[in-house]
């Protein structure tokens, strides 16, 4: 017979398989020397308290949790747009600072977040002068024509499975949340799956001068309607189900159709004399 904190011996093999599962569930820690017999294995085991399990395997966390962990950020990024200090977040999620700096730094290597220093770092041209004083928000949308069809005909190509679901369940917009951040978020997901870490830095670099070129152009974005963000959401599903067709030129089209109606509104909003369709 066997005791779940002692020693046991003479078990039959599939009791021990039984046994073997339910202790690694219920402990997190198992220790076992096997020999084979002729119709019985013989073992032992030792296993530790469920309150030293516990910490144990909160102080191991598997890859697993640290893609929950990113899952979170993203939510976090797009209802409230800014982070909190690392110390502060830690804290708010309830995980050690170095699991924390694994997701932020998996983050940032995808394109999702900005560079750790780029809050600190004034975007600055070949003259001395800021990117954001030196451009204006056509050519922002020029360059994102330029370079988001392509994005998105690449993570048509590229994108993992997770990857295509996020792009999916982000490309309509989601109730009680700040609809220009969750736009952000789809189209940085894309950047992301295209699997070229440079163009998906190079993208959030460009959306970053994009927001603050419209604050100091005047030309700020208006509140969005119901209206104008299913006709969004429409145009963002256009592309997700692309990409998860693995259609990399119906991508591209798509793409290239949503960026035409943004350039629209940006051209009627630098010019109101022009009517609205």
């Amino acid at each position: 017979m066997y005791k779940l904190r002692g020693r046991f011996t003479s078990v039959p093999v599939q009791l021990c398989a039984d046994l073997l599962i339910s202790t690694e569930i219920d402990s997190g820690r198992l220790q076992a020397s096997i020999s084979q017999g002729s119709k019985t294995v013989f073992m032992t085991a030792i296993v530790s308290s469920s309150r030293s399990a516990s910490k144990r395997a909160r102080a191991l966390k598997p890859d697993d949790d640290i893609e929950e962990l990113k899952e979170t950020i993203r939510a976090m990024v797009v209802a409230k747009k800014k982070l909190p200090s690392e110390r502060d977040l830690a804290e708010t999620l309830a995980v050690k600072r170095h699991q924390l700096r694994r997701a932020l730094q998996s983050l940032r290597a995808q394109g999702e977040l900005e560079p750790a220093r780029a809050k600190r770092q004034p975007l600055v041209g070949h003259n001395g002068e800021s990117l954001v004083q030196a451009t204006n928000p056509m050519e922002v949308i020029e360059m994102r024509i330029a370079i988001e069809p392509f994005l998105a005909r690449l993570a048509a190509l590229r994108a993992s499975p997770q990857e295509i679901a996020r792009i999916e369940q982000a490309a309509t917009t989601a109730n009680d949340v700040d609809s220009g951040a969750w736009d952000v978020t789809f189209h940085k997901m894309i950047a992301a799956a295209s699997g070229n870490k440079l163009a998906a830095s190079l993208y959030s670099l460009l959306r970053q001068v994009s927001s603050d070129a419209r604050v100091r152009l005047g030309s700020s974005n208006r509140p969005s309607t119901p209206q104008r963000i299913a006709v969004r959401d429409n145009e963002h599903r256009a592309i997700a189900q692309a990409i998860a067709r693995r259609d990399p030129e119906a991508a591209d089209r798509a793409m290239r159709a949503h960026l035409a109606s943004v350039q629209k509104r940006v051209m009627e909003q630098l010019n109101p004399a022009v009517p609205s369709a």
